[in-house]
């Protein structure tokens, strides 16, 4: 392909160059040349890599490195960009602060790519070794401006915005040795080997560049640690957790017994593992930033501050833990071909993302049922709402599944107010209600004798120990899929994530419900999973009646459903409520006027404020609350009973 006379490599080159003002000294100038592109060779050398991590007060990290270099002349270096679980380009480049380079003692000038800001050019001067490089990563300390990663009692250290690494090689032919400062006495787990400690001061055994991206640090002054090693297995599994107090971390002994279940039964499922041990990262806290990220050998998972304390109602996202571990096989050992990149720079492809994070969504749910984290009913009460969501969104009529695998580049996962009509990132659980459909169709045809846990235990139970990466494509999901029940696979997940559902219309995938045993009602009582959402996320949510859901603090509407009661009246997200039916505005006394308008011919009158404009809008609904229950099909098999049952 030419363009202007220029082949494409050549216009590639001169965009990604840097240009030097004429009255900017050759000395002082890093030479114009693109970024190398990564090759499967040796780096000569080890990186040195030293983070700070003790000021606390103003939550700075403070990054040292040393990087060998063979010669003079050019030197990229990058912070890296495309990280895996991330599904889109990193922004933590807009925090790294008081950036210096040195070599033979003296201060190198350093000029940021064109193309890609991640990356700075350099020129090592004649007789240099090494180039020493020391910045700042400025977390944030307040949750405005980002996920917050240091507190005064804890801090979650991810590499990939404290480190940097040269251009021209895959990442994992780059060896490097971390050391960690951390506050003294504080406790660390993370999927690094510990070389050797102090009280404040932690080196790490040397290793690749790919996998100290893939293995964060969590430290807290309130760390305890469980061995959750299944019996005879040789990889062990640890329950990491920092606290914002010490009494957080009294655990009850059952609460451990059910977390150890939990890997007993990945190992039912799977029939392999693919780490050498593996570390659960936890932050009981309402103070650090929310997260749930996996990695090979370990994962992040951000929980409510009480979630070891008070078993029996802080469960709410319990599946989290499930979700990241399955992860470990299900898009680290096992990874979209077109996910797949030889180093942080080189952008990912995430059209797989439905069985990336679909499967890993059902199998989360699924385990976490198995093992206790959540009961029976808790997880059919969480399923509920997850099948209503679906039921209820115009938006599968114009935008198929697939396109929503883009969603983490397109919006960066910035709010939306229309997501009904817009859709977001549904490859999770929409994906996962495909999935439910395809374990449901091979346990009816084959009268229970082959299901979905035969097609994890042949694609993802290969190479037991073996923490590499194996690609798959689409076929290769198929194929797998045909060696448990042969069936035209190709068909039946082309038409729900390439089309716009079985029947072409944007029906919601919801046969594996029904298939199951169950089918979706909507009640006038909510189920006491419902109930526990709504307090923990402080709002109402009356979408399946009204049509939006409320914030508790300050009475907004928070969402909207695209063409419900609500939208049709005139009322958008962002408008506060001030009154219903002559009343100053109260939620008990609305969820009061939907039962009553039940019995009544008079629309819902609510007095709104939108911007400094005060206007009444009457809403014409007469269907009374209604909350998603999946209630039994009396005479069916319940196999989604089967499936949440645990393995023995």
């Amino acid at each position: 392909m030419k363009k202007y006379g220029l082949s494409l490599v050549s216009a590639i080159a001169l965009a990604s160059a840097v240009l030097v003002p004429a009255a900017f000294s050759q000395e002082m100038a890093p030479a114009a040349a693109p970024v190398a592109p990564p090759q499967n060779i040796a780096y000569p050398g080890t990186l040195k890599v030293t983070v700070d991590a003790t000021d606390l007060e103003h939550r700075i990290f403070q990054v040292t490195e040393s990087i060998p270099v063979t010669g003079e002349g050019d030197l990229v270096l990058m912070l890296p960009k495309w990280l895996p679980g991330h599904h889109s380009p990193g922004t933590e480049i807009s925090r790294i602060a008081d950036i210096e380079f040195t070599a033979n003692g003296e201060r190198l000038h350093w000029l940021r790519d064109s193309l890609d800001m991640n990356a700075f050019h350099l020129v090592v001067p004649k007789g240099a070794t090494t180039v020493e490089a020391a910045f700042k990563y400025l977390a944030p300390v307040t949750a405005a401006a980002g996920r917050i990663t240091m507190t005064a009692d804890m801090i979650d250290l991810q590499w990939n915005f404290a480190s940097l690494y040269p251009a021209g090689y895959y990442a994992n032919k780059i060896p490097v040795q971390a050391t960690l400062k951390k506050p003294a006495g504080w406790g660390y787990a993370t999927g690094l080997e510990t070389e050797s400690k102090t009280e404040d001061t932690v080196v790490f055994k040397t290793t690749d560049y790919d996998t100290l991206i893939d293995s964060p640090v969590f430290s807290g002054r309130y760390f305890k640690t469980w061995d959750i090693t299944p019996k005879g297995s040789d990889a062990p599994v640890r329950l990491n957790v920092m606290a914002d107090n010490a009494d957080n971390l009294e655990a009850p002994d059952d609460v451990i017994t059910i977390h150890k279940t939990l890997i007993e039964q990945a190992y039912k499922l799977y029939g392999a593992h693919h780490y050498n041990h593996y570390d659960f990262l936890v932050a009981a806290s309402d103070t650090i930033g929310g997260i749930g990220l996996e990695h090979h050998r370990s994962s992040e998972n951000s929980v409510d501050e009480k979630y070891l304390t008070d078993w029996k109602t802080a469960y709410v996202g319990r599946d989290l833990l499930a979700h990241e571990y399955t992860h470990s096989w299900n898009g680290k050992f096992r990874r979209g071909a077109d996910l797949w990149t030889p180093n942080f720079q080189v952008p990912m492809r995430d059209s797989l993302m439905w069985v990336y994070e679909g499967q890993t969504q059902y199998w989360g749910n699924v385990l976490a049922t198995r093992s206790g984290l959540y009961t029976k009913d808790q997880q059919m009460g969480a399923l509920a709402m997850t099948v209503a969501s679906y039921d209820n969104i115009p938006g599968r009529k114009w935008r198929p599944l697939i396109d929503t695998t883009n969603d983490p580049i397109i919006s960066s996962r910035r709010p939306q107010n229309w997501t009904s009509m817009q859709r977001s990132e549904d490859y999770y659980s929409e994906g996962q209600l495909i999935w439910l459909d395809a374990d449901t169709l091979i346990r009816e045809k084959t009268g229970g004798k082959k299901s979905l846990d035969d097609f994890a235990r042949a694609f993802f139970g290969i190479k037991n120990g073996d923490w590499g990466e194996t690609t798959y494509t689409f076929d290769d999901v198929v194929k797998t899929l045909n060696g448990i029940y042969p069936y035209d696979w190709d068909a039946f997940l082309k038409a729900r994530v390439y089309d716009f559902g079985a029947d072409g219309k944007g029906t919601a995938p919801l046969d594996g419900i029904t298939r199951g045993g169950y089918k979706l009602v909507y009640e006038e009582k909510p189920t006491d999973y419902f109930k526990s959402l709504e307090s923990l996320r402080k709002y109402s949510n009356l979408n399946y009646s009204i049509g939006f859901a409320v914030a508790g603090k300050d009475n907004t509407i928070m969402s909207e459903l695209w063409d419900g009661p609500s939208f049709k009246a005139g009322l958008t997200p962002g408008m506060t409520l001030i009154a219903v039916n002559g009343k100053a505005f109260d939620i008990d006394l609305l969820k009061t006027a939907i039962t009553k308008a039940k019995t009544s011919q008079e629309p819902i009158e609510l007095i709104v404020k939108s911007d400094d404009n005060i206007k009444t809008v009457k809403i014409d609904y007469h269907g009374g609350l209604r909350y998603p229950v999946l209630q039994r099909i009396d005479g069916k098999p319940a196999l989604l009973d089967d499936i949440l049952a645990e393995k023995k």
